[in-house]
């Protein structure tokens, strides 16, 4: 999975992405815009590695947040329904987890969990990567970036939106 082929899936459909970012701090977002013409798709994204930015910016539930901690299958749902919000997108996809090198949440190292929010509904990823601290932020970017274009393939095309078999 390229973040090419996300934003030419997305360009192609005239849809929008935001992103909602905790273990992996931007790299969703900058992996995006690196590609020419991401522009025309990403409408922004929030790095939310606090809990209370979680709640106040994105509207996660804070007790939710009080109860679960933020490496939550839930959590991770509400961010993408949130980034999708606050940014305007027509889809949202949020990273939360523990990469290391400790656990977190009472989370064990590796588990992620990606969230994507679009038009017909939201929907969450669990994964457990191995590796160090880098390797598990590059795994859940890769990760997400597949679940937005997923999201993507499962929507109806936009009324006059051209479709290929290369979506």
């Amino acid at each position: 999975m390229t973040a090419r082929e996300v934003v030419e899936a997305f360009v192609a459909r005239g849809a929008t992405a935001a992103t909602a970012e905790s273990l992996t701090a931007g790299l969703v977002a900058a992996a995006l815009a690196d590609v020419p013409g991401a522009s025309a798709m990403l409408r922004g994204g929030v790095v939310s590695y606090a809990s209370e930015v979680k709640a106040a910016v994105l509207g996660v539930s804070a007790e939710l947040l009080a109860r679960a901690g933020s490496v939550d299958a839930e959590v991770a749902r509400q961010m993408a329904d949130g980034a999708r919000r606050v940014c305007g997108a027509d889809y949202g996809v949020a990273t939360t987890g523990a990469a290391g090198p400790e656990p977190h949440d009472g989370k064990p190292v590796g588990t992620v969990f990606v969230g994507v929010s679009g038009p017909a509904g939201s929907a969450v990823h669990a994964y457990a990567f191995d590796g160090d601290r880098a390797a598990i932020r590059r795994a859940a970017t890769e990760a997400a970036l597949a679940a937005l274009l997923a999201a993507l393939g499962s929507a109806a095309p936009a009324p006059g939106a051209e479709t290929g078999s290369e979506l």
